[in-house]
Parts: C-alpha cells; structure tokens; sequence
C-alpha cells in the first residue's frame, strides 16, 4: 500500500465529507476510495471513520490521525514544490472566485497581464456572490467584500472601497431629496437581499464614531448586484451600492448623491486562501499580483487608516475534539457579501 497516497485520500474524504466528492475530486473510482480506507484502516489496527447511509463522522483515533496527516502532506508539498517551481515557476491551475461586480469591472480587465506574466498558470474564475466552499469545490482563492467571520482560513486585506447613497433625478423629483437619517423614514428604496439567508441588508451610515443602520422599505429586493443598481437607475427608490460601481452614472448625472454628511462606513475588500505551512507558488503569485492591482486601481477608494492594506488575517478555528467532522470542516468561507 502507498502510505502518502492512503493518507491523501484519506484526508480528501474528511475535508469532502464524502467518499463520492472525495473520489470526483481525485478522480479515482468510488470503489478505489473505499478500498484503500479499508486497507489504511487495517494497516494501521483502529477505525478512522464512522460510516452510514447518511452521513460521516470521525472516530477519535480518526481526528487525531487526520491532524498528523495533514502536517505530513504539507511538508511533502513543500519539499517536492520547492524543487518543481525553482526549476519550472508556477504552473497548473488556478481556481478564482469573485463578485461579479469585483471580477467584471477590476479583476478580469487585468488578467491578460497576469497571463502574461505567468503563462503557464491555467485560470478558472468564477463569479458568484454566494459564499464558496473552498475544499469541496476545489476553489483556491477568493476575492470579497466586507468584513470576514472567523474561519480556518487566512484573508488579506488588499484594499477598500466607499459606498454611496445615491437616487435618480427622477425620483428626487417625485419623492424629494432627503436631508436627514430621519428623512428616510418617509423614502423608498431598492432592497438587496442575501440569497442564502433571504436577509435584507439595512442601510448603514457613519455617525460620529457609530455605525447607525437604518432598515429602508421599498418597493423591489434583488439579490443581483447590477440588477440593484439599474433598478435605482430606473428610479425605483435610492440605493446604496459601492461608489465604484457608479461612478460614471455620479458623473453623467444619472445618479445624484444624497446624505453626504452621513457617509457608509468604508468596506475592506480581501483576497482569501486556506491556510497551510506551505502556500503554493500560483497561489502566492496571484496573491502578490492581485494586491497590485488594486494598489494601483483608479476605482479603488483606498485612503482610509481605519483599514490598513496589506495585513494578513489569521483566523484559527476550534481544533476537532469530538467524532464530528463539523468541527474540523470549518474551511468555507463565511462571508455574507452583498456586493
């Protein structure tokens, strides 16, 4: 039996919590997969999973033995990658997942330079606004917006962005131009909703050293970050999206800025990757790439301290303890972005 590859497939079972996605992922036969977990599991005389028709679950020997293989493989990547990218430089592919928004207007009008610069580097980019589960979908990196929860997962500030309350002319016309937080109470206005949760996301604004957040109705929510900012366009109500968005409809005069006193508290936008003691070279290369190009995008609001660019945050979750695999599947990215 190979050692390192029963250890692999053993820790892709646990990540996919499925023998099936596990085997996809690998792709390997299911019976492949099962065959070699029973054999790692005699060889090394304990049961690592419990298995039924609904579900899998660590045993404690199992959760122990994952941690070690984890450690085991990590250190054969990196020794065996450091000698392939030294001789080669970054290849393979590379799994992006963004907003639409991000990845329309900043991200994919770059790439041909990263392509460039890195030609042997196969990029997949996704574009969605749901969170990602980065293990089960083999995803590599993500952009997002906003403040992350605490995950396994390690997050790069590489910039940030400010919001605008803004409305069309004709909509001030019909509704007036509110000239207060208060005023919003006799306003209107295009709703975004989160898909997963069905959430609204309430207005926010900076007031003094509070964030205030108002809850706005309205007549229409969408969960669509340009569905949303065409819907104000059409003067069903006042929106709130990021100024990057529409800042050509500020300047043509489609849009009108409102409340300017009571400015959204500015966002950070993050590039996310697993953790892990060896980053891989694409992984690294896009991460220094990425941060360029938004040191450097015109888009980009980035004068503001309250988020220091260039700071890696690392969130480390509860090491398993029981039999669950919930506890050590804590790799998907939480986020709640509704741009």
């Amino acid at each position: 039996m190979d050692h390192l590859q029963a250890m692999r497939v053993f820790t892709r079972v646990v990540d996919a919590n499925s023998f099936t996605l596990a085997a996809d992922s690998l792709d390997m036969p299911r019976a492949t997969v099962s065959t070699l977990i029973r054999k790692l599991e005699k060889h090394l005389g304990a049961r690592l999973l419990n298995r039924s028709t609904r579900r899998l679950s660590l045993t404690p020997d199992g959760a122990a033995y994952y941690e070690r293989c984890v450690g085991i493989l990590a250190d054969v990547e990196e020794a065996e990658s450091s000698f392939r990218d030294r001789a080669r430089g970054p290849r393979g592919r590379l799994r992006i997942d963004a907003p639409p928004s991000l990845g329309r207007l900043v991200l994919i009008p770059k790439l041909c330079d990263f392509h460039h610069r890195y030609p042997d580097i196969e990029l997949v980019v996704g574009l969605s606004d749901r969170p990602v589960d980065m293990v089960q979908e083999a995803v590599d990196c993500v952009l997002r917006i906003g403040e992350l929860q605490d995950s396994s997962l390690i997050a790069k500030r590489i910039g940030v962005f400010k919001s605008v309350s803004c409305a069309a002319p004709q909509y001030l016309e019909r509704c007036g131009r509110p000239e207060t937080l208060d005023d919003l109470a006799r306003h209107q206005a295009v709703n975004y909703f989160v898909t997963r949760t069905g959430r609204t996301i309430d207005w926010s604004f900076k007031v003094g050293d509070e964030v205030v957040t108002v809850p706005m109705k309205g007549p229409l929510a969408v969960n669509d970050a340009d569905a949303y900012v065409n819907a104000g366009l059409a003067g069903f109500g006042m929106i709130q999206p990021p100024r990057y968005m529409v800042a050509q409809h500020l300047d043509s005069g489609a849009l009108v800025e409102v409340l300017q006193d009571w400015s959204p508290p500015p966002m950070p936008i993050s590039v996310v990757y697993q953790q892990s003691r060896h980053l891989s070279s694409k992984v690294h290369v896009f991460v220094d790439w990425i941060t360029e190009v938004f040191q450097g995008c015109v888009l980009m609001d980035q004068c503001c301290g309250h988020y220091p660019l260039d700071q890696d945050c690392r969130f480390a979750s509860e090491r398993a303890t029981s039999n669950g695999l919930k506890d050590i599947m804590e790799r998907q990215n939480l986020l709640e972005s509704a741009f």
